[in-house]
């Protein structure tokens, strides 16, 4: 889970989440927060044995946050590892069909835009824009999957230790896209809905640059896959 001034909402989401799935371990990841997260974190792995934090020294990105995140779960053991924003918007009520999900299949995306998905409290236009850089996505990439730019995902551990044993070029958004591609190309990916419920605490670190970044990628990985 990682954190950049999610000192809002960190509390509710990992005790909800705690309490919904009790099997899970959270591995907080936070990127130097400057609001009182890491505080409020280390209470958190203070009082629940399940929890532990990563500090780490400087925002550095979302992409190398996961990565180290990804690190520590080698390194640990972990047979799964899942993805889950700190914000609220990835319910913990939908971990369980991803957890479900995994046992046949090397990566589980909860998804918005399969039936059954839905998302909560978004403007017509991220609606749009979220719906138009999927499909983007897909056609320029060659795959089927409907919600690459996910962020609520569970993977088979040893199968994203081979995803990522090749350097990854996204620092922001489109890691996401990233190892969907990657993924698709090396093994079974399946969706499942789930319903994505839009922060109502701290603001979106979404912007316009983030976008682009994205789709210009997405382009490159496009015209590479073309010419390989």
């Amino acid at each position: 889970m990682p954190t950049y001034n999610e000192a809002k909402s960190l509390s509710s989401t990992v005790e909800g989440l705690l309490e919904l799935v009790s099997d899970a371990d959270l591995l907080i990841v936070d990127d130097h927060s400057q609001d009182g997260t890491a505080g409020i974190a280390d209470s958190l792995a203070s009082k629940f044995g399940r929890v532990r934090v990563l500090h780490r020294p400087q925002k550095l990105g979302l992409g190398p946050a996961y990565l180290d995140g990804f690190l520590q779960a080698f390194k640990d053991g972990y047979e799964v590892v899942v993805e889950m924003d700190a914000d609220g918007s990835h319910r913990a009520e939908d971990l369980p069909a991803l957890l479900r999900a995994v046992n046949d299949a090397d990566l589980v995306i909860g998804s918005r835009w399969i039936a059954g998905g839905s998302v909560e409290n978004w403007p017509m236009t991220r609606v749009l824009l979220s719906k138009f850089g999927n499909l983007y996505a897909r056609v320029l990439l060659g795959t089927t999957i409907k919600d690459m730019t996910s962020g609520f995902r569970a993977y088979r551990a040893e199968f994203l230790k081979g995803l990522v044993s090749d350097p990854v070029s996204s620092q922001g958004y489109s890691f996401q896209v990233e190892l969907a591609y990657r993924a698709s190309r090396r093994g079974v990916v399946r969706e499942v809905p789930i319903t994505f419920v839009e922060r109502t605490e701290g603001r979106s670190k979404m912007t316009l640059r983030i976008v682009f970044e994205a789709l210009l990628k997405i382009q490159l990985w496009g015209i590479k896959q073309i010419f390989s």
